[in-house]
């Protein structure tokens, strides 16, 4: 029995390893129109997803109009000239598929995943959103209202809910990363109908988009579909607006003091640091989860196991196209004055600044970011996302063959000058979060 249990984990390791190094292909072209068409055929199973990527975030909005790409993340559901209001959600699931959006800072991504057969459903609801899509005032009266009650439910009746947004005002003056991708309810309300058109017809345009389908297909139909749905749409002849602006040094330590409806104080240090895909930020990225994934990393080891002076720790690298943010924090535990525990958060990170990790911690930190990196690319979701970042922000689609390479070239010696260049106080802001109760 003993003898059967070993060649079964043998098998099952070899069959991760294989998994693991296993390329993905894909074919990848580019429509008149400009339209970039990623395509990654597995018939394994009879599943497909229909993404579309639109190079477009919270950076491309105007500072007295911020939030209109989060909004607009809503507001294309809400159907087209072809698609009844409120319609687009029954076709997917009636066609017993699921579906979602997502916008971050720098682009917005919508897809279904859905049954291989329905594939043409999918293509046909994203080349309605691209061309025909109603921006009109009853849809965006609508959306105004689903917006505002998720502002207040993540951000404004949160705990902690609003700390990104007071980070970001603070470590950014000039690049409009300095407001968060939910913005201002305030700039939606004053926006006017045309805003919203205008904001459609520069951004939801054939040539700042990106076709990304992962699944079960017969590539010869595929891209006789995708000719016929998306092969017509018009290309824009405007510049896409792209924010040119360099965020100058902190050129010294930010804090400020935040009084919030909480029970615990937070102590928050946000860290300027590189764009992603820089050399830099691979050794930034593996600094952070050496710092906080796990319970066996070293923030939560240190301040939550054995100093007990914080209920959660962690660091987290916002990955974005401009040069961004990392930011480690911890919960004060009962009784714990914040100070004390900004004072451990330091230790910390001045011990990787000072020694090398070791080796096995090393090697264990490889590991990680290769799970990471491999559970990532585990769905055809995933790896339709991935192919279309990859090719959005780099213009090398492969990288969701090669980019692994790049963490595994990541050296402790370039850890420990990472956390030496990018964590240190003259570079940061910092953050304390205060019962109200607190406030004098």
């Amino acid at each position: 029995m003993k003898l059967y249990n070993l060649v079964l984990l043998f098998t099952l390791v070899s069959a991760l390893s294989l998994s693991a190094q296993r390329e993905i292909e894909f074919e990848k072209y580019t429509l008149d129109n400009g339209l970039k068409v990623i395509l990654h055929q597995d018939n394994s199973a009879p599943v497909v997803t229909v993404s579309v990527m639109y190079h477009v975030g919270s950076k491309n909005e105007k500072p007295d109009r911020t939030g209109f790409a989060h909004f607009f993340e809503h507001l294309l559901f809400e159907g087209s000239e072809n698609i009844e209001r409120g319609e687009f959600f029954k076709y997917i699931e009636n066609a017993g598929g699921t579906f979602n959006a997502n916008t971050s800072n720098d682009r917005t991504f919508y897809y279904e995943t859905l049954p291989s057969n329905e594939i043409g459903l999918g293509l046909w609801l994203e080349s309605e959103r691209m061309l025909h899509a109603k921006v009109d005032i009853k849809g965006i009266e609508t959306q105004r209202e689903v917006v505002k009650e998720e502002r207040r439910e993540s951000v404004d009746n949160q705990p902690y809910g609003s700390i990104l947004e007071e980070i970001q005002k603070r470590a950014f003056t000039k690049h409009p990363y300095r407001w968060s991708v939910i913005g201002s309810m305030e700039h939606l309300n004053a926006a006017e109908e045309a805003d919203y058109v205008n904001f459609y017809k520069d951004f939801y345009v054939p040539n700042n988009a990106i076709l990304s389908i992962a699944g079960d297909f017969d590539k010869k139909e595929l891209k006789n579909q995708i000719q016929k749905y998306f092969g017509t749409i018009p290309k824009s002849k405007k510049p896409i607006y792209r924010p040119d602006i360099i965020e100058p040094p902190l050129k010294g330590e930010v804090r400020d003091t935040i009084y919030d409806n909480i029970q615990l104080p937070l102590v928050a240090q946000a860290y300027r640091t590189p764009a992603q895909g820089t050399k830099d930020y691979y050794a930034v990225s593996m600094l952070s989860t050496l710092l906080s994934q796990g319970e066996s990393s070293r923030m939560y080891r240190a301040l939550v196991d054995e100093q007990q002076k914080a209920l959660a720790a962690g660091a987290i690298p916002l990955p974005t196209e401009d040069p961004g943010l990392a930011i480690a924090f911890g919960i004060a535990n009962v009784g714990v004055d914040p100070m004390a525990l900004e004072t451990a958060i330091n230790d910390e990170i001045e011990k990787v600044q000072k020694n090398l990790i070791s080796e096995e911690e090393y090697q264990k930190l490889r590991n990680q970011i290769e799970s990471n990196f491999i559970n990532s690319n585990s769905t055809v979701e995933g790896i339709a996302e991935s192919m279309a970042n990859y090719e959005m922000y780099f213009g090398d689609a492969n990288l969701i063959n090669s980019e692994l390479d790049r963490f595994m070239k990541v050296s402790r010696e370039d850890i420990r000058n990472a956390a030496k260049k990018y964590f240190h106080k003259d570079n940061r802001v910092v953050l304390h979060y205060l019962p109200m109760a607190a406030k004098p």
